[in-house]
C-alpha cells in the first residue's frame, strides 16, 4: 500500500482535462527519410530550356560517421606484393625433421685390412648381378616403409595481417537504346549579284531613307487623329501601343545587368562590408573629432577630361545619382556628358547621355523620379526621361523658345502647378530667373525676375535708360513657403526674391565679396540657409536678419556646401585644395570636425558634395571627372536630442 500511495499520478494545476473521445483521439505523424536540411533553392542551368531550374531532386544521404580504414584488397598491388613477401618468408623458415631410428650397427676393428682387389670379367659379373638384386630389394623395402610409416604433419599456414575479405557482386542494369533521328532539308536558294555603285545611286538611296522617314512622322502624326476619329464613331476609346522590336541583346540585358552587378559585388566585397558594418572604433578616443573612410570611386573613361559640374540623389532609389560633367574653364569649353551611377555597381554607369555642350546642373523630380532636367553652357535646359530607351533629351528649349543667353547654373524641380503640368525653374547669368513647364510636348517659358542691380541705371542712346542685370550663380526655394526663394549672384549679393513680384526683392544681402557659388536652405530650421563663395568663407544665415549668425574662413576657395538629411546642424563643404569639411554646430561652433584631404593629385580640385538621404555617406567629384564615396564616422552623425 505504501508503495502503490507513492507512485500515485500527480497532476499538475494547469493540465488539460480531456474526454475519453479526445484521449482516444490518433494522431497520425508521418516519419520520411528525406534529409531537413537539404537545401530546396539549388539552381543550374538548363541548355535543353535555355533558362535557370531548381532542382528538384536533392541527394537526401546523411553521413553520420566517417572512419578511413588501413585495410589493403587482395586483388590491388599492394595487396600482392604482401602476399608474395609472407610467401617467400614462409618457404625460407627452416622444417625441424626426425631422426630415423638406427637398427644395426657393426664395427670393424681397427687392426683388419680391406684388399681391394682388381675385379675379372666374372668377378664382375656377379658383382652387377648383386648390385641388381640389391637395388630391388632396397626399392621394394623402400615401399613398405613409406606404406608403414605415417607422414609428416604439414606446419600451419600464416594468415595475412593486412587482408581484406569481401564478397564481389554484380548486378546488369538495362541501358536505353540511342535512337538516331534525322532530316533533309533544301539548300537556301542564292545567286550571285554584282553591280557598279556611282555617286548618283548613293544620292538617290539616301533620298529613299529620307523620304521614309517622313513618311513614318505622318502615320505617327495622324495616329491620334484616327484614334479619335474612331472614337467618336464608335463611342469607345481606344490607345495605340507601338509594336515593340527585341532585338536578341535586349532578351538577355537585365540577366546580363544582374550579373554584372553579382561579379562587381564579389570584387568590391570589402568596400560593400565596410560600407554596411564597419564603424570607426577609434572614434571613442578621438574626443568630438571624427574622420571620412573612403569607399567606392566611379570613374567613366570618356569623363576622365571633364569636370564634376553637378551631383544629384534619385529621391527614390536611394542608391542612385546623376552626375554632370563640363568644364568651369571659359575657354576650354566643349563637350558635356551625363552619367547615371548606382552604389551596386561602381565599374560602369547604368545611364550615359552625351550633349554638345557642357552640363552645368541638374536635378531630379521628386514626384516623377524618372524625369531629370539639366541645364547647359550654351543656355539651354532639357529634360531626359530616363524611362525612354532613347541618348536624346524628351524636352530641350531653343533659340525661339526663350533660352537663355548665358551659362545655366542652377535648376529646380517645383510642385505640379494648378493644370497638373511639371514645372521647374532655372537661373543664369543672363540675370534672368526662369520657370519652364511641360505642356503637352513643348516646353513653355515664363520669366519670373530679372536680376538688377541697383544704382547702375546709364543713359543710353535717344535718351534711353539701361539697366545692368546681375548674374545669377545659385538659388534654392524654401522648403514649406512655395513662392519664397534666394538667388546668389557673381557679385556677391543674395537675393530674397518672391514668385509673385517680378520688379523688386523682398530683400537684400550683401553676403560675400566674390561670386556665391551654392545656396541651401536649412531642411529642418525654416528661417536658417547656408552660403559659401570663393572668398573663402561659408556663412549660416537667418533670412530675417541682415547680418551672418556664422561665419567660417577655410582657407581656400569654396566650390559646394551641403546640409545633411539627419540633423539640422551638420554640413559639408569642399574647398579647390582637394578638401572636405563636416562642421557639426551642435558639438563644435567654431571649428570642423574632420578636415580630410580627399583627392591626392596635384593641381585637382573637388567641385561639390552631396549627402545621401538614407545612408551615412557623401559623395564628392574634382575636375578630373572622379566621384568618391565617403562613409562618415560616428562622430560625424550624432542625431540631435
Amino acid at each position: 500500500e505504501d508503495r502503490l500511495t507513492a507512485r500515485a499520478l500527480v497532476k499538475s494545476p494547469d493540465q488539460l482535462e480531456l474526454t475519453e473521445a479526445e484521449l482516444k483521439e490518433e494522431f497520425t505523424r508521418t516519419l520520411t527519410a528525406d534529409n531537413p536540411h537539404t537545401p530546396k533553392n539549388i539552381v543550374r542551368y538548363s541548355f535543353k530550356e535555355r533558362a535557370y531550374k531548381i532542382v528538384d531532386c536533392m541527394d537526401q544521404t546523411a553521413i553520420h560517421f566517417t572512419l578511413n580504414g588501413n585495410l589493403v584488397p587482395k586483388d590491388s598491388d599492394e595487396g600482392r606484393r604482401q602476399s608474395i613477401r609472407l610467401s617467400i618468408e614462409a618457404e625460407e623458415a627452416p622444417v625441424e625433421e626426425e631422426e630415423p631410428p638406427v637398427e644395426a650397427s657393426a664395427e670393424i676393428p681397427e687392426d683388419s685390412e680391406i684388399k681391394d682387389e682388381e675385379p675379372t670379367e666374372d668377378t664382375e659379373a656377379a658383382g652387377e648381378g648383386e648390385e641388381e638384386a640389391e637395388g630391388v630389394e632396397t626399392a621394394e623395402e623402400a615401399e613398405a616403409t613409406e606404406a608403414e610409416e605415417p607422414p609428416p604433419p604439414k606446419a600451419p599456414e600464416k594468415k595475412l595481417a593486412n587482408q581484406f575479405n569481401f564478397i564481389e557482386r554484380a548486378s546488369t542494369t538495362h541501358h536505353n537504346p540511342l535512337r538516331e533521328r534525322g532530316c533533309q532539308t533544301d539548300p537556301a536558294p542564292f545567286q550571285t549579284f554584282s553591280a557598279t555603285v556611282h555617286q548618283w545611286d548613293i544620292y538617290d538611296a539616301y533620298v529613299e531613307e529620307l523620304e521614309r522617314m517622313e513618311k513614318a512622322k505622318e502615320k505617327e502624326k495622324s495616329k491620334p487623329q484616327a484614334a479619335k476619329k474612331e472614337e467618336k464613331r464608335t463611342g469607345r476609346r481606344f490607345s495605340y501601343v507601338e509594336p515593340q522590336h527585341v532585338d536578341a541583346v535586349t532578351k538577355v540585358a537585365k540577366a546580363a545587368k544582374i550579373a554584372e552587378r553579382m561579379v562587381n559585388l564579389n570584387t568590391f566585397d570589402d568596400i560593400a562590408q565596410d560600407f554596411k558594418y564597419f564603424e570607426d572604433a577609434s572614434d571613442e578616443f578621438r574626443g568630438q573629432e571624427g574622420t571620412l573612410l573612403p569607399l567606392w570611386k566611379f570613374q567613366y573613361d570618356k569623363t576622365k577630361k571633364l569636370a564634376v559640374t553637378a551631383i544629384s540623389w534619385n529621391p527614390k532609389y536611394k542608391d542612385l545619382f546623376a552626375v554632370g560633367y563640363g568644364s568651369y574653364d571659359f575657354m576650354k569649353q566643349g563637350r558635356g556628358m551625363l552619367l547615371l551611377y548606382t552604389l551596386k555597381n561602381p565599374s560602369f554607369p547604368e545611364y550615359a547621355f552625351s550633349s554638345e555642350s557642357g552640363v552645368m546642373c541638374l536635378d531630379f523630380n521628386s514626384e516623377h523620379p524618372h524625369l531629370l532636367a539639366v541645364g547647359f553652357y550654351d543656355g539651354n535646359v532639357a529634360i531626359y526621361n530616363l524611362r525612354k530607351a532613347t541618348s536624346q533629351p524628351s524636352y530641350k528649349s531653343g533659340a525661339k523658345s526663350g533660352k537663355h543667353t548665358e551659362p545655366v547654373w542652377q535648376v529646380k524641380w517645383q510642385k505640379d502647378d494648378m493644370d497638373n503640368n511639371s514645372n521647374f525653374f532655372s537661373v543664369s547669368s543672363d540675370g534672368r530667373i526662369v520657370s519652364w513647364t511641360l505642356v503637352k510636348n513643348e516646353l513653355v517659358h515664363m520669366d519670373v525676375i530679372k536680376l538688377s542691380v541697383e544704382g547702375t541705371a546709364m543713359q543710353g542712346p535717344e535718351g534711353l535708360q539701361l539697366q545692368t542685370l546681375g548674374c545669377g550663380t545659385s538659388f534654392d526655394f524654401h522648403k514649406k513657403i512655395d513662392y519664397l526663394f534666394l538667388v546668389g549672384t557673381e557679385e556677391g549679393k543674395i537675393y530674397k526674391c518672391s514668385k509673385s513680384y517680378s520688379s523688386q526683392f523682398l530683400d537684400v544681402f550683401e553676403a560675400h565679396h566674390m561670386a556665391v557659388d551654392s545656396i541651401s536652405w536649412n531642411p529642418f530650421h525654416l528661417k536658417v540657409f547656408i552660403s559659401c563663395s570663393s572668398d573663402w568663407t561659408v556663412k549660416i544665415w537667418d533670412h530675417t536678419i541682415k547680418t551672418p549668425m556664422f561665419v567660417y574662413d577655410l582657407g581656400s576657395a569654396v566650390g559646394d556646401v551641403a546640409w545633411s538629411p539627419y540633423s539640422s546642424t551638420v554640413f559639408a563643404a569642399v574647398t579647390i585644395d582637394g578638401k572636405a569639411h563636416v562642421f557639426d554646430l551642435n558639438v563644435n561652433k567654431y571649428e570642423a570636425l574632420c578636415t580630410q584631404l580627399v583627392v591626392t593629385r596635384k593641381k585637382n580640385k573637388t567641385t561639390h558634395i552631396q549627402f545621401n538621404p538614407v545612408y551615412p555617406i557623401i559623395i564628392v567629384g574634382d575636375e578630373r571627372g572622379l566621384i568618391t564615396c565617403l562613409k562618415l564616422s560616428p562622430n560625424l552623425r550624432k542625431m540631435p536630442k
